[in-house]
């Protein structure tokens, strides 16, 4: 097992619960789930999505954590490792791993602009209307709307700080992510704790948290709301995404999966509780309840904006707290960000035995020059486009790809037993992970496809509104790329084994040997130690 000391391991639990925590809590924790809440009647969308995090979030997380720690590989080895038919699964979720990094490293690049503008919210204290109107010069400095070739030199210089700062985040594996997570995790809580405590003195708190948590039970036959509600849980917890398997590759043999995953899960579901108390105690609050939208891009530079305003009666203490809340929206940001990196350069490094550094750097160089479109006056409506496209259909496929893999030609007994390895008090009961990974989750991944492509489809087969070429090429002919890689990664293995590439991992049957034997070894030293 030499190899997997040289991938590098966490330094601590702690490091791993947080950086996989740094993953989870996204920008869409504090921007998009308080709107989804507002969308479809506050405690029903809380209730559905609670439901859809027990049933499938948190086996699948598990799932995925186990399997990294036991194969000590990126996505594609260690599918392969349970079944050389599983392979291509992993490049799949490697490639729209990728896709989706192209896109948001612009929106922290946007993050980054707002925190360096942010300062002119302390001239206008008070003034709800007149911070909407500041809004919209934000949106004027990126060039929205000014067409494909004219590209916006702010974007552009925050992007190639965004980049920057990823690559920095990640120059050295799980040891420097280890070093950032510490720091960046704990900050934007701290910030929506001190909004949330200003939002509940306001006068209109109350009705804002009645909107919030009391149900609208009506809602529930609303087929979007699920539909939203289980895209949320996975993009949430980064689960399909290639991430939690490279995040528990690095894990050392003695780690409590179990444990951890429920921590992180319920970190990822308390955060997003909180940002959406500080947006519905806030905005109805300033009587602004029907502003509040699930549209992430007004939420962040619209909605947030007129409450920093009102957020004192001292213009230099709001401008202090605007940089400070967008600062803290940029280490949101950067840990989504960097984890989706680390996911693919781990998987392409330790599938095509690559010097993992050099294709950190090089992924990096690829995804930053491609992310270049997206700056450009059409940017946001192609974001959009590939957005929905990654999430709604790509990452549903692999989810649905994934969970039959191993819930019908696997043993789920085998995950479990690594799920449960390490656990005394709290173990996951097989009832719940076998129907979830094999019943649950498969039929409602299917569902969801289906859904969202009658959906696409009432509508001509064209999403928001958009240009017919925006669909196929930014849309259709990603999901067609995706599959194509597959096939591609295979040709690029036998090319690289044909040039002395040795393909010697280990499968899960032969590890579990391993693990069997050194298991029996300890026993013997400990009865020879209590003999003696």
């Amino acid at each position: 097992m030499s190899e997997v000391k040289e991938r590098g391991n966490w330094n601590s639990r702690f490091t791993f619960i947080l950086a996989a925590i740094g993953s989870a809590v996204g920008l869409g924790n504090a921007w998009r789930f308080p709107g989804l809440c507002a969308k479809y009647g506050g405690g029903a969308f809380l209730l559905v999505y609670l439901v859809m995090m027990l049933i499938m979030g948190i086996p699948l997380l598990m799932m995925e954590i186990a399997i990294g720690r036991k194969m000590h590989g990126g996505a594609p080895s260690a599918l392969k490792g349970m079944n050389k038919k599983f392979e291509f699964i992993g490049w799949a979720g490697t490639t729209n791993a990728f896709f989706i990094v192209t896109y948001y490293a612009v929106v922290f690049a946007w993050v980054i602009l707002m925190t360096v503008c942010c300062f002119k919210f302390g001239e206008i204290t008070g003034a709800t209307n007149a911070a909407e109107q500041a809004s919209q010069v934000w949106f004027d400095k990126i060039g929205y709307g000014s067409g494909l070739g004219n590209i916006s030199t702010l974007v552009i210089v925050c992007l190639l700080v965004a980049w920057a700062l990823i690559y920095y985040c990640i120059r050295n594996g799980a040891k420097s992510v280890g070093k950032v997570v510490k720091y960046t995790v704990f900050l934007p809580v701290i910030c929506l704790v001190i909004m949330a405590i200003k939002g509940l003195t306001l006068s209109g708190a109350m009705e804002g948290m009645k909107a919030l948590f009391v149900p609208k039970f009506s809602s529930l036959s609303n087929p979007n709301l699920w539909v939203d509600a289980i895209g949320q849980v996975f993009y949430s917890l980064s689960i399909m995404m290639v991430i939690m398997i490279a995040y528990g590759s690095f894990l050392k043999d003695d780690t409590n999966v179990a444990k951890d995953t429920m921590i992180i899960a319920f970190s990822d579901a308390g955060t997003s509780l909180l940002a959406s108390i500080v947006m519905f105690t806030t905005m109805y609050g300033l009587g602004q309840g029907s502003s509040i939208t699930d549209s992430g891009i007004a939420t962040a530079f619209i909605v947030y904006p007129q409450a920093i305003v009102n957020l004192t009666t001292n213009g230099i203490v709001n401008g202090m707290f605007a940089f400070i809340f967008y600062f803290c929206l940029c280490t949101l940001a950067i840990d989504s960000a960097f984890s989706i990196v680390e996911g693919v350069a781990t998987s392409i490094a330790d599938r095509l035995k690559l010097n993992k550094k050099k294709t950190t750097i090089y992924t990096c160089i690829a995804a930053g020059f491609i992310s270049i479109i997206f700056a450009t006056g059409i940017g946001l409506d192609i974001l959009d486009t590939v957005d929905h496209w990654c999430n709604a259909f790509n990452l549903i496929l692999v989810g649905i790809f994934e969970t039959i893999a191993v819930g019908w030609f696997f043993k789920t007994t085998k995950v479990l037993n690594e799920v449960n390895r390490n656990t005394k008090k709290f173990k996951m009961p097989k009832w719940w992970f076998d129907a979830s990974i094999k019943i649950v989750s498969p039929i409602l991944l299917v569902g969801l496809f289906v859904w969202n492509l009658v959906d696409l489809f009432r509508n001509g087969g064209i999403y928001g509104g958009y240009h017919v070429a925006n669909n196929i090429i930014f849309g259709w002919l990603l999901t067609a790329l995706m599959i194509a890689m597959c096939f591609l990664y295979k040709l690029i293995i036998k090319k690289r084994i044909s040039q002395g590439m040795v393909d010697d991992d280990l499968s899960w049957d032969e590890l579990d040997k391993i693990d069997s034997e050194n298991e029996e070894q300890i026993e013997k030293v400990d009865i020879s130690e209590a003999n003696d």
